[in-house]
């Protein structure tokens, strides 16, 4: 099978991302961590095989990850840890939401992603 018929494998564990909402890397590109000039070049992996970022995800259909050692929000100052709850977790809400939709690549992102990324096109 040719590299491109594969589809996306985790850049962690080499297993296939075979659904939208497992994909770290639409995740990051949701809540604006990542540039849509990037996602063609950007390695996948499952939003679990990145427990960091996953630890942020407050959801009751979302089993809780644990990260143990400098990273784990536990640690980590309580405004901060609330904040990036906050974004991650509207981001995964909005990952599952468009995997239901139609819409654009390019729309997938929070409002206020999209509003900075119509920001910075407009000054360049």
């Amino acid at each position: 099978m040719a590299k491109c018929d594969e589809g996306y494998l985790c850049d962690v564990c080499g297993q296939d991302v075979p659904e939208l909402t497992d994909s770290d890397m639409y995740l990051r590109y949701v809540v604006g961590m990542l540039d849509p000039e990037v996602l063609h070049t950007t390695p996948e992996r499952h939003i679990r095989c990145n427990p960091v970022l996953a630890q942020y995800i407050v959801a009751p259909d979302f089993a809780p990850v644990v990260v143990e050692g400098p990273f784990d929000k536990r640690t980590l100052d309580p405004a901060y840890v609330a904040e990036q709850e906050g974004l991650v977790t509207r981001g995964w809400r909005r990952l599952n939401e468009v995997a239901k939709s139609e819409i654009p690549i390019i729309q997938y992102p929070l409002p206020e992603v999209l509003n900075e990324i119509a920001r910075r096109s407009a000054h360049s």
